[in-house]
């Protein structure tokens, strides 16, 4: 297959190198120069510098030329640059099935990004589907064992796409489930900041491990909530995910909570880490869809509290970890 990796961060780098042994990969930027650099260089300095690009990896910042004749376009952008590139895929007279690897909600509308989608190929939508699931782009590039879902409402498209994907260390299963794999990807960075936050004071395990497993309710009411279904929060989309971010350091939204608990502003945070955490921006829309739906939210609420300094990091975990006794399920 010809595959249009679209996004130069460190998971699309790590999936272009990984999908290179198997596939033609053109990788795409918007940037020119970062382009320039990484065909320079033979590597993406700015966001997986430790690995070099396969020099059958072909890397451009002209749109037009990874779709020309592509089998597939797989969209690792942030969320926040989603809709700009679908709208440039839409407007393009390639029609080109298409994958996002993109984990949050929209911050100006809440939309998860098949809902992004739908809107700008305004019901003419291809064949599409959103791949996700516990993965560091780190270990992708390294060809490590990984398992990812892929999720399509069209279950031919994604049964054929993950036998083109699947390979020994990099096992794709499918789903039809959209809305739970997009929800499970998006809630859980909430949730790991928040586990971050408790490491960093150093809480202990007993309390990562309650936040992890309220978090996961958590995660569960909102996706249900939104259409959902419960058997995705048990797999790798819902709690695979989930405990990956919140127990591994290779996690940005992990870090995010480690120094939130050290006290340092969000803004030194995000320019420490260099690389988008998507739980930042996530949060609100998260805490937004809850008090839509009628869902509690206290996790998600604490880290809205603390991202926006009404509440230190201590003072909001420990209000979590008080919170009034009751049936755990409820």
């Amino acid at each position: 297959m010809k595959i249009a990796v679209l996004g130069a961060g460190a998971w699309g780098s790590a999936l272009a190198i990984n999908l290179s042994a198997r596939h033609r990969i053109h990788l795409w930027t918007k940037d020119p120069e970062h382009a320039a650099a990484m065909n320079r260089h033979r590597k993406n300095q700015a966001f997986l510098p430790d690995y070099s690009l396969p020099e059958s990896l072909k890397i451009t910042s002209i749109l037009e030329e990874v779709l020309a004749d592509a089998d597939l376009a797989l969209i690792v952008v942030p969320v926040a640059g989603l809709r700009d590139t679908l709208r440039a895929i839409a407007a393009s007279k390639f029609k080109v099935p298409i994958i996002w690897g993109c984990k949050g909600f929209e911050s100006e509308t809440t939309y998860l990004p098949h809902q992004i989608a739908e809107e700008e190929f305004s019901g003419l939508l291809p064949s599409s589907g959103v791949l996700s699931g516990p993965s560091f782009a780190e270990e992708v590039a390294q060809g490590l064992p990984t398992a990812l879902t892929l999720a399509s409402r069209d279950a031919d498209f994604a049964r054929k796409m993950a036998i083109e994907l699947h390979s020994a260390k990099l096992r794709i299963y499918t789903s039809e489930d959209v809305v739970g794999v997009e929800t499970g990807g998006a809630v859980k960075n909430v949730i790991t900041i928040a586990a971050g936050i408790s490491d960093g004071i150093g809480f202990g395990h007993n309390a990562r491990a309650a936040l992890i497993t309220r978090g996961l309710l958590e995660t569960t009411r909102l996706g249900l909530g939104l259409g959902g279904s419960m058997k995705t929060f048990m797999g790798l989309a819902g709690v695979g995910d989930l405990i990956l971010t919140s127990t591994g350091d290779l996690s940005r939204n992990r870090q995010v909570g480690l120094m939130l608990a050290e006290g340092k502003s969000l803004g030194d945070i995000l320019n420490t880490l260099g690389h988008v955490a998507e739980g930042v921006h996530t949060a609100n829309s998260v805490l937004q869809l809850g008090h839509r739906l009628n869902i509690e939210m206290p996790i998600t609420q604490a880290v809205c509290d603390i991202l926006h300094g009404a509440v230190s990091a201590r003072k909001a975990v420990e209000v979590l970890l008080n919170r009034e006794q009751k049936s755990e399920i409820y």
